[in-house]
């Protein structure tokens, strides 16, 4: 699996001090796309990252910290000036996590398609995904995502675009502008019935929902995640999916809540294992729900849970033994 988006310095005040009483952050590197290729990487599917960061130690640790999980990151361009910040404080309780972005003049920002050798990017590829950060980063990287987009169509590789709207990165009428066309080109669409509402005018709810927003784009497969929040922080979680006609949801689960960053890709990560293995939608969704309600237990933004715990997970609940 290929997948093109930005990589990150992630920097997180120490749990659950908030910002103005931080005197260190600890250092870790992420980005959506990269997230969903280390989970699979996790899984025996080997996966490979397109991206930019500065040619200097700090964007040497990054790519360090995804080689350590198998990813491949040979077809990162090495150039650029900085890699973009991700500032995270945790949420405790009824407070909510804050995240602050630091991403202008990034490297990734900067990237043009004459720099890819694209044939070797592509070469053995079996799926590509992105996510909507990624056209929010200015016309330079929409560019290049739109080169990639239309090899991958013509190489009848299928694509998967999970919607990952930011607020802080542009205006919910930017955003509509260009997902609009993008979903008209991807085979999978990863979000919400609040997003398809929101910038593909998709007023239906429900399965009607999933049924309206495949037939106006021609979709293969549509997977939403719903998320219940109660007044003390706690959570509860599910997944749905329509795989052409066939519809399926997992289980709600109730969530204690570690680190909410990352799940969304790790639902996303087993929604495609399931889809490329062609394993049944009804396996395949409560996997995926799974490999996301776990993520929100692991500091970070990676799944870092075998097959087989997903597995024990889904089918027997959380574990109640202790050492043995």
């Amino acid at each position: 699996m290929l997948t093109f988006g930005e990589l990150l310095m992630r920097l997180d005040a120490p749990p659950p001090q908030r910002f103005a009483q931080s005197s260190s952050f600890n250092m870790t590197f992420t980005g959506g796309e990269a997230n969903v290729a280390v989970a699979l990487s996790q899984w025996g599917v080997p996966t490979r990252l397109l991206s930019k960061v500065p040619a200097h130690a700090l964007g040497e640790a990054c790519l360090n910290q995804f080689r350590r999980y198998g990813v491949e990151t040979q077809h990162v361009v090495r150039n650029g000036e900085r890699l973009g910040i991700l500032f995270v404080e945790s949420g405790a309780g009824p407070r909510s996590p804050q995240v602050i972005y630091d991403r202008n003049h990034s490297a990734f920002r900067s990237l043009t398609p004459d720099e890819i050798d694209w044939d070797a990017a592509f070469d053995g590829v079996e799926w590509f995904h992105f996510t909507g950060t990624a056209p929010a980063l200015g016309d330079s990287v929409r560019a290049t995502l739109q080169v990639a987009v239309s090899i991958a169509q013509q190489r009848q590789i299928p694509i998967s675009f999970d919607c990952s709207y930011r607020a802080a990165l542009w205006s919910i009428e930017e955003a509509r502008v260009h997902f609009q066309p993008l979903l008209q080109q991807v085979d999978v669409f990863l979000g919400s019935e609040s997003d398809a509402a929101t910038f593909f005018d998709i007023d239906e709810q429900g399965d009607a929902c999933f049924r309206a927003l495949r037939d106006k784009f021609n979709l293969n497969c549509i997977a939403f995640t719903e998320r219940r929040t109660a007044a003390n922080g706690d959570q509860e979680y599910c997944g749905r999916v329509l795989l052409r006609d066939e519809l399926a949801s997992a289980n709600w689960h109730r969530l204690h809540v570690v680190d909410r960053i990352g799940a969304g890709d790790a639902f996303a990560a087993g929604i495609i294992r399931g889809l490329l293995s062609g394993h049944p939608l009804s396996d395949t969704v409560p996997f995926a729900t799974s490999a996301a309600v776990l993520a929100h237990t692991i500091p970070g933004d990676f799944l870092l849970a075998t097959v087989d715990e997903i597995h024990a997970y889904s089918a027997h609940g959380p574990a109640t033994r202790g050492w043995r």
